[in-house]
């Protein structure tokens, strides 16, 4: 509660200070009397069975299938974003009218998933609701999964992120300006998100950055990003590159050239990262695992369908003994 009579939500890095019956910029945050409220608790947009490779995830139990739900809102305001029908939906009723942590759970035990992920929109903003679906996921020995902008302040990420077994984090671009202009937010707090999950927890990670013409794909944007995941990350860190198209505020943009992710692709190779993703176009490269050290192909995949898998149930390289990271069935 802050002097002035408004009430701070402590969960992103826009601390929303809210008068009562106001809701935050999330829309799914409010304050009732001196209690903010998340009004998205136990509803979900929609639940569906998909392979973990969609989220996108090409480390973590490979070829098995994860049950996607979220909710509504967003903490971000996106002007390129793909999913905004439900990212700046106002209206609750787009959810289903219950969906508890343990019928969540329960529903992808029935439907044989080994992971449950929070995306469609931002698991942030829905955080308690995430953590409680955790909690009864791992009750029954199925693991969490975060897809998610990583726009979060510390002591909630720590809480958060101790619920979750793996997390794809969108890193939109390496530009403060971009985060500002584009997204409405910053990019201090993601970078910052990255480092602690790398460093500080055992949470797998992996990163999407969608490439925008004209907007974060240039030749010395990429090469920076690529360089300071390298450097701070390390060079095992997953990167999926995903071709933009036209859509929400951007709808004059073309789509994303095939060429720009060819040459987005080679420049991460040379910064020396060693696994490269494309993640949402078919054909070229991008799809396939190497082994690191002798370049077998490990994990081959047509979509994101696995059709073929060659790593060892210790996770290694069945041709020359490397480790592979990741988490592995």
């Amino acid at each position: 509660m802050l002097d002035d009579g408004r009430l701070q939500c402590g969960l992103c890095p826009r601390e929303c200070k809210l008068h009562p019956g106001q809701h935050g910029a999330c829309l799914v945050r409010g304050r009732v009397g001196d209690q903010l409220v998340l009004h998205a608790y136990g509803r979900a947009s929609g639940l569906c069975v998909d392979p973990i490779e969609k989220k996108p995830l090409y480390h973590f139990h490979p070829g098995s299938d994860v049950l996607s739900f979220g909710t509504v809102g967003c903490n971000l305001a996106c002007k390129f974003c793909q999913n905004w029908g439900l990212s700046k939906a106002k209206d609750l009723s787009r959810m289903v009218a219950s969906a508890t942590p343990q019928a969540v759970a329960l529903a992808a035990q029935h439907a044989g998933c080994r992971s449950v992920a929070f995306t469609y929109n931002e698991p942030v903003i829905f955080a308690e609701y995430a953590m409680d679906v955790a909690d009864a996921c791992h009750a029954l020995g199925i693991a969490t999964v975060a897809v998610t902008a990583g726009y979060i302040q510390p002591p909630a990420r720590e809480e958060f992120f101790a619920r979750i077994d793996a997390a794809n984090v969108d890193l939109k671009s390496f530009r403060e300006d971009f985060y500002y202009r584009l997204t409405g937010a910053h990019l201090q707090p993601v970078l910052d998100t990255l480092r602690y999950l790398r460093h500080h927890t055992s949470v797998w990670l992996e990163i999407t950055t969608l490439l925008i013409p004209g907007y974060n794909d240039s030749p010395a944007e990429v090469t920076e990003l690529c360089r300071w995941i390298a450097g701070e990350l390390g060079t095992d860190v997953p990167l999926h590159w995903s071709a933009f198209h036209p859509n929400h505020r951007l709808r004059d943009i073309a789509p994303t050239p095939r060429d720009t992710l060819e040459r987005c692709h080679d420049i991460a190779l040379s910064q020396g990262l060693s696994f490269v993703y494309q993640g949402n176009v078919r054909g070229g490269r991008g799809h396939t695992t190497h082994c690191p050290r002798c370049d077998a192909e490990l994990l081959v995949r047509e979509g994101f369908a696995v059709v073929r898998n060659a790593v060892a149930a210790d996770g290694t390289c069945p041709h020359c003994g490397q480790k592979l990271p990741g988490r592995f069935l």
